[in-house]
């Protein structure tokens, strides 16, 4: 089997298990979900290893009002080891060996700062390069009893000709003890110029045994997304 009949067939079993709709979410057999994350813009996460991977690998999968649409795949440096959007059919792969500088996990909480130029290859023939940079601003939060750091960042995109696609920066908090990244305010910039900000902060976490836990539907600022309410500049 070629290797793109490979990755057709691992993103068929994924989304067999992953209802457009589903109430609940539902970890691949093998898999369970260590934590639910509520996020503002009408976004929740659930994370969760897989018996299979390797240690410290973990994957999480996003939903919104409409869905789970997207699932990553990273491993304990936090690198990024294979995503999945649903919306678009798209599967991007790290290529490590091609990288200059893979992200690590470790540099960032050693130095309080992770420089990383890695290249990725998905299904649509595209090969793309990230090229950013991670610092941690000394700054600490508590969002629903769980500690966590906050972490800025700057990265761009480009394409194999080393054209700029897009430019992301902003702010997103860190976990030391789930060795994870949340998303907060950050804002975009394509190619052509066009802007967008936004911001998908965590706002609650469920563990197993609270109500919320393992829910495929976000619960903070739909209302708004719904009823046109949320602001232009913000992702919906």
């Amino acid at each position: 089997m070629n290797a793109g009949a490979i990755l057709w067939a691992i993103c068929g079993g994924l989304l067999a298990v992953l209802p457009a709709h589903a109430a609940n979410f539902t970890p691949p057999k093998g898999c369970e979900v260590y934590m639910t994350a509520q996020l503002h813009n009408c976004q929740v996460a659930n994370f969760y290893t897989c018996a299979a991977d390797d240690a410290g690998d973990q994957w999480v999968s996003y939903a919104d009002g409409e869905g789970t649409y997207f699932l990553s795949h990273i491993d304990s440096e936090t690198r990024w080891i294979e995503a999945y959007s649903l919306e678009t059919g798209e599967i991007a792969l790290i290529d490590q060996a091609a990288s200059k500088d893979n992200a690590s996990f470790n540099a960032l909480l050693a130095s309080g700062r992770d420089d990383y130029d890695f290249i990725t290859h998905n299904n649509f023939a595209q090969t793309l390069r990230y090229v950013g940079v991670d610092t941690l601003t000394g700054e600490s939060v508590t969002i629903d009893g769980v500690p966590l750091e906050k972490c800025s960042f700057n990265l761009s995109e480009y394409d194999a000709q080393g054209q700029k696609l897009s430019t992301r920066s902003g702010l997103q908090y860190i976990s030391r003890k789930y060795r994870i990244f949340l998303s907060g305010p950050e804002s975009y910039e394509n190619a052509s110029g066009e802007k967008q900000s936004f911001d998908d902060s965590p706002a609650r976490f469920d563990f197993p045994g609270d109500p919320g836990f393992s829910t495929a539907t976000p619960e903070y600022d739909c209302d708004m997304m719904m009823t046109g309410l949320a602001p232009a500049d913000e992702r919906g």
